[in-house]
């Protein structure tokens, strides 16, 4: 299954199907993904190790293991990882299309597009 380094940490796909993705996910300490939405797909993350802060639109809070995040299609969103050890989800993707050319990025620190 696909595996991807990023700035941030790393994800790998455990599942694709054609109804949803599924991908384990990697903060490094320090790390945060880009403040992001899509137009085709929700998504569900579940944090399975760490404290992770999620933003979704305008709310942000801290997330722990077992702590649920649903995030509907369309939201402004972002994880960030605000501490020294690394934080893992599962993020669970469903819609309609499952591709990275999806994220639409509103705030990046690592000057992607």
């Amino acid at each position: 299954m696909e595996h991807d380094i990023r700035p941030w940490g790393e994800y790998q796909v455990l599942e694709d199907a054609a109804t949803h993705k599924v991908k384990r996910i990697t903060v490094n300490p320090g790390g945060r993904l880009s403040l992001q939405y899509h137009h085709q797909r929700a998504e569900v993350w579940t944090i399975v190790e760490g404290i992770g802060t999620i933003t979704i639109n305008d709310e942000i809070k801290d997330y722990g293991p077992g702590q649920v995040a649903q995030i509907p299609q369309g939201a402004h969103h972002r994880i960030e990882n605000r501490t020294s050890l690394p934080v893992q989800f599962i993020e669970v993707q469903y819609g309609t299309y499952f591709g990275e050319d999806d994220i639409v990025r509103i705030e990046d620190d690592y000057n992607r597009k």
